[in-house]
């Protein structure tokens, strides 16, 4: 078994090696438990986060209750965004999605190196409108697509940011996180099933056929996908999508 290392997460693997030294001194492991809640409403950004094999959703909440997730982040990026963007905390919360491993490290540690160094400066800031663009399209896809394509389009989200075709979610997560009853994601989920594109059992989703869930997803996940390549190929080709 391949132990974690930093160089698994896309966006510190592409830093140039000086500043990548100094970095990788001050990253604490740090393992996660599906559903556990990094950041929350108003908290102070103490630690950023890079995540190696684990997925973290960026969830927006009412306050009655009702919840949705505006955005997801794997290898390809870093949580916690709001500690070098001067605001210090945002109004949602960052959630486990996907039980596996971070590195962390501290804001301050990471606001001292940000200002240090230009690369990683404008590192950050691309990732931070790459994120933004995806936020974007993530309310304009809830607002007029279906739930079967907010359904295909959030499973190849998911899947771009781990090493195989499985998922474990229940599916009150998944109507969790897509701001929707149970009831329209199990019907979703069927239709996915009886295509032949998934099979659903128990809380685990497998995806038998990706290239069909590409053909019927909107063209947010296209859309998202493009952006995100060309503001991230400054990556030095680390960026993998």
């Amino acid at each position: 078994m391949v132990s974690p290392s930093p160089g698994q997460n896309q966006f510190l693997a592409a830093l140039p090696p000086d500043v990548q030294r100094r970095v990788f001194s001050q990253l604490q492991y740090t393992p996660f438990a599906i559903g556990e809640c990094l950041l929350g409403p108003g908290e102070r950004v103490a630690k950023v986060y890079f995540p190696t094999d684990s997925i973290v959703a960026l969830v927006s909440t009412t306050t009655d209750g009702h919840s949705a997730e505006v955005a997801v982040v794997g290898n390809e990026g870093i949580v916690g965004v709001a500690a070098f963007l001067g605001g210090g905390s945002t109004l949602g919360h960052a959630v486990v999605q996907s039980t596996g491993s971070a590195f962390s490290m501290r804001a301050e540690q990471f606001m001292s190196e940000f200002n240090r160094h230009e690369e990683l400066y404008e590192f950050a800031l691309r990732y931070c409108q790459a994120l933004l663009t995806q936020i974007a399209q993530t309310a304009v896809c809830n607002c007029h697509h279906s739930i079967e394509e907010r359904l295909c389009r959030w499973l190849l989200l998911s899947l771009d940011r781990l090493s195989s075709n499985e998922l474990a979610m229940t599916q009150e997560l998944i109507a969790s996180m897509l701001g929707v009853r149970r009831e329209g994601v199990t019907e979703a989920a069927g239709k996915l099933q009886k295509l032949g594109i998934i099979e659903y059992s128990r809380g685990h989703i497998h995806v038998k056929d990706r290239q069909a869930l590409e053909r019927i997803t909107c063209e947010c996940y296209r859309l998202v996908n493009t952006e995100t390549e060309r503001l991230l190929s400054v990556y030095g080709g680390g960026y993998r999508n």
